[in-house]
């Protein structure tokens, strides 16, 4: 007689909305097995009993088979007396308990699906909602788990016969996809004018040839809406930017597929990978510079040696890019500094100046999610902003958090953080929290991941700025312990979080600014950093901000306050001569012009030196521009000094970045092309940070640096820095899951409160 075993298993991890029980559910039945699988609070419970070399099998092939979606994080078994289940069946879901379930992302349309879409015979052909068990829809139609269709914005479609079928029958790709559907039962496309009146004719067919026309279309996507022209239509581009407000930040780009792709842009295997992956992010890639100007009008990325660039990721944006054959600018659906619009009703009332025409269709949005955006170099990437694709998937760190923590984060590229156990979720990028509706999707998101994963937060960790309304809405909450912590100690945090490695480290925090406890506004820092606390160690010289927050949206400024008046001449001061003078002034007085050790108001003011950006019109633009405009090639490195800062015990160290711009302005008088002075300024940094850190290797004995900040979205400032810091022997840590902006902030907060928390 066959002796029977019985094992009770539980899955957690991503496993619900991946097909993970019509996997168990066929691996049990193939290896004879009889029990039941279903999902739960938690993740997946099976019961499952047999022969014992069939059980066996069934637990080592759970792992090593399982769906290519899903995420296992652990597998807990308890062996039990047989029940004398009579087959394998899927059981209705437990909905009862605590939520820890976790949610996958929304998924790239799978080829499968593509397949099936471009077929006459199928009858999902052309159908812009087709999905199965291992693409589609996901975090943006989840109102709650476990993840079963009545608790989806796909609750009210109820499946036809057909669909019936495929999604009972254990063989099929449908067995159980939660948001399947077809023509005849689920969600229906529409083409409507600006007042909402639709339009006849074929939705896809006739919004090609809106854009054809040099008209503006509004597209409702997975996470909100998106504004497209084709990318090649100059005067479409520039209606687009003038209607939308958007003066001269790049659009992204959508190609058809990777030939169309590499008809724009330099695309090695590794964007390859990226571009084609299921998360299709925007990529942002070199462009090609064989590449005819009008394939893609100058105004959709000015002055850019890049083009943020994606391929389509759901079904509707396959049939708009086939029927149109070429290329599309998508940008997101707002007015500038507003959150995508992502209700019909709304986008209509908010989207009816910009777009002439609206796509749209009857599937409900829960969740505004925008584009996630990466940036691939030397064999690695930088994510820059993380969310479509890639949230609200959680990431793992090294221990776990004594009690549950949000991390509110910062108030620009705003994201949260809810930490529980060793799983961090941070959020998808919300925005600028000085928008009231920005803020208001905060506090709404903050509330449905509380609930969607189970959290309750016992500690809130917050900026120190008592400005910032993600510190406002930290400490209005009641009931819970409040933790503050430094904006760049949170940025290290986050970079130590996010390569799972506890410190101490030299941290190298650059950025725009933060609020530093001594008054003054920091961004070019130096810290011993663990995650329980930092002491500053060195940082760049201060200098004033005349005009205080005049002097960002005005770089020249910048430039005044760090040559003063030692360089008579200048095109930069000819340039803005009526208030040179006066701005000189302001900044020797003190009065309004708060100091600040920014590394971002550096870049600004050798942006502007060079006469790249006087002005901006989006953060980080001066910057960005001294970038793009460097010589890559040029070797030449500026020497900035260090010295003490002449206190008795010492003080922090001083770097100093007032000599950096006297050399470029020096080379600047003598004629040196300003590509050429960029180079050298890029390498000049960077060779201060490493003559830093080898100083303070010395005096700490510390080995590994952590690189955080919005400046290292600088990709050659990045790859520069490493290279000397790894050839000086450090071990160099940068952002790998998280971007080394303010949206990584949360992480480093919830990390740092949990961190105390332990000791």
């Amino acid at each position: 007689m066959t002796t029977l075993k019985r094992v009770d298993v539980h899955v957690e991890g991503i496993v619900q909305g991946v097909g993970f029980r019509p996997f168990v559910y066929s691996l049990a039945n193939r290896l004879g097995l009889a029990g039941r699988v279903r999902n739960d609070v938690n993740g997946v419970h099976i019961e499952v009993e047999g022969a014992h070399a069939g059980v066996a099998e069934f637990l080592t092939a759970l792992e090593r088979d399982a769906p290519a979606l899903s995420e296992i994080e652990r597998v807990t078994v308890v062996s039990g007396e047989p029940a004398g289940h009579s087959g394998f069946t899927i059981a209705t879901s437990d909905p009862s308990g605590p939520h820890r379930a976790l949610v996958s992302a929304d998924t790239a349309t799978c080829d499968d699906c593509l397949r099936e879409l471009a077929d006459p015979a199928d009858r999902r052909h052309r159908y812009p909602f087709i999905n199965c068990t291992n693409c589609g829809p996901r975090f943006t139609i989840v109102r709650g788990v476990p993840y079963d269709r009545p608790r989806t914005t796909m609750a009210g479609y109820g499946m036809c016969d057909d669909c019936a079928r495929e999604y009972h029958d254990p063989g099929d790709r449908r067995f159980h996809a939660q948001p399947t559907c077809c023509p005849a039962c689920g969600p229906r496309l529409r083409l409507r004018d600006a007042r909402g009146v639709d339009l006849c004719g074929d939705p896809v067919s006739c919004a090609a040839t809106l854009l054809r026309a040099g008209r503006v279309v509004a597209v409702k996507g997975l996470g909100g809406y998106h504004l497209a022209v084709t990318a090649s239509d100059e005067r479409a581009v520039a209606t687009l930017r003038g209607r939308k407000h958007r003066e001269e930040k790049p659009f992204a780009v959508m190609a058809a597929d990777l030939t169309q792709a590499r008809r724009l842009c330099e695309i090695d295997d590794a964007a390859a990978a990226l571009l084609t992956s299921r998360a299709r992010p925007i990529v942002l890639l070199p462009r090609r510079r064989d590449t005819p100007a009008a394939r893609v009008a100058p105004s959709v990325a000015p002055a850019g040696r890049h083009l943020g660039l994606m391929l389509p990721y759901t079904p509707l944006h396959h049939l708009l890019l086939a029927e149109l054959a070429e290329p599309i600018v998508l940008t997101s659906g707002n007015v500038s500094d507003e959150p995508i619009a992502y209700e019909d009703a709304d986008a209509l009332t908010r989207l009816g100046g910009i777009a002439d025409a609206f796509l749209v269709h009857d599937r409900a949005i829960h969740t505004r999610t925008d584009d996630s955006v990466v940036r691939p170099g030397s064999g690695e990437v930088t994510v820059l902003r993380r969310a479509r694709g890639y949230a609200p998937e959680p990431l793992a760190l090294r221990r776990p958090a004594p009690r549950p923590v949000l991390g509110c984060g910062a108030a620009l590229k705003s994201t949260f953080c809810l930490l529980h156990g060793r799983r961090a979720f941070v959020s998808h990028h919300l925005g600028d929290l000085e928008n009231y509706d920005t803020l208001r999707a905060y506090a709404e998101s903050i509330d449905h991941y509380r609930d969607l994963f189970g959290i309750r937060p016992e500690l809130i960790a917050h900026d120190l700025h008592p400005d910032y309304l993600s510190t406002r809405h930290a400490l209005q909450q009641t009931g819970v312990e409040h933790v503050g912590v430094q904006h760049h100690h949170a940025h290290i945090a986050s970079c130590l979080a996010d390569n799972g490695d506890p410190g101490p480290v030299i941290g190298v925090a650059f950025d725009g600014l933060g609020h530093g406890p001594d008054g003054t506004l920091w961004g070019g820092e130096f810290l011993r950093a663990d995650l329980t606390g930092y002491e500053r160690l060195g940082h760049l010289a201060q200098v004033p901000m005349p005009g205080g927050a005049a002097a960002i949206r005005q770089p020249w400024r910048m430039t005044a306050a760090y040559l003063r008046d030692d360089r008579p001449g200048l095109d930069v001061a000819a340039r803005n001569a009526e208030r040179w003078p006066a701005v000189l002034q302001l900044a020797a007085s003190g009065l309004n012009s708060p100091l600040t050790s920014s590394a971002g108001r550096l870049f600004d003011a050798v942006s502007a030196l060079l006469g790249i950006r006087d002005t901006i019109t989006y953060e980080g633009q001066a910057a960005i521009e001294l970038e793009q405009r460097a010589d890559t090639s040029e070797t030449g490195v500026y020497a900035a000094a260090i010295t003490t800062s002449g206190r008795s015990d010492g003080g922090p160290f001083v770097v100093e970045g007032g000599d950096l711009v006297r050399a470029a302005a020096d080379d600047l008088a003598a004629g040196i092309d300003p590509a050429v002075i960029a180079g050298r300024f890029h390498n000049g940094v960077a060779a201060a940070i490493s003559r830093s850190c080898v100083a303070l290797r010395q005096a700490t004995g510390l080995t590994a640096v952590a690189l955080s900040g919005g400046v290292f979205q600088n990709a050659l400032l990045l790859e520069r820095t490493v290279q000397r810091l790894r050839a000086a022997g450090f071990r160099v840590l940068k952002h790998v899951r998280v971007p080394p902006n303010d949206g990584g902030i949360s992480l480093g907060q919830a990390a740092v409160a949990a961190a105390r928390d332990r000791s």
